[in-house]
């Protein structure tokens, strides 16, 4: 389904491998420090509006590697996906960072947290067939995640 993988230096570093050189990728690889991110996300009309459009986000994924030889593309997304995912309504206020409708304060609060609903994660899923299916076995695609501590401490807030 998908083509072969071009440029597996990264994934041979992270599997303690001999490598010709030390790959290179960025932590916030995408972001605002590019215009073209900018100009993107300006269009989506908000960080999740970006995120959640799979086109958007499979752009803004794309836009670090046609700038710069890096050695994996990094899937924009966010760690706190899962928790929206889970009933506790994520919203991004300009100047504050996230916040959520139903913050974790109390027992109660932990009982009601639901079981993630993929389907309402399938944005993310798109995403990833869409960023691999466009480097069409450049560089792998990776992710990242939050620790359930670092996930919970953003749920209490």
């Amino acid at each position: 389904m998908f083509a072969p993988l071009q440029n597996d230096t990264f994934l041979r570093a992270c599997l303690r491998q001999a490598t010709d050189y030390t790959p290179v990728w960025l932590m916030r690889q995408a972001g605002r420090y590019l215009p073209e991110y900018r100009t993107m996300r300006e269009q989506a009309g908000s960080f999740m509006g970006l995120a959640t459009n799979v086109d958007y986000a499979t752009e803004v994924t794309l836009q670090p590697l046609a700038r710069y030889p890096l050695d994996a593309a990094i899937l924009f997304s966010d760690i706190l996906t899962v928790p929206e995912a889970m009933g506790l309504g994520l919203s991004f206020a300009p100047g504050e960072g996230p916040r959520f409708a139903h913050p974790v304060r109390d027992e109660a609060a932990v009982a009601a947290l639901q079981v993630p609903d993929m389907d309402k994660l399938r944005y993310v899923f798109d995403a990833m067939t869409s960023v691999r299916k466009e480097l069409n076995g450049r560089v792998p695609l990776i992710g990242f995640s939050g620790s359930p501590w670092t996930l919970a401490c953003y749920m209490v807030e």
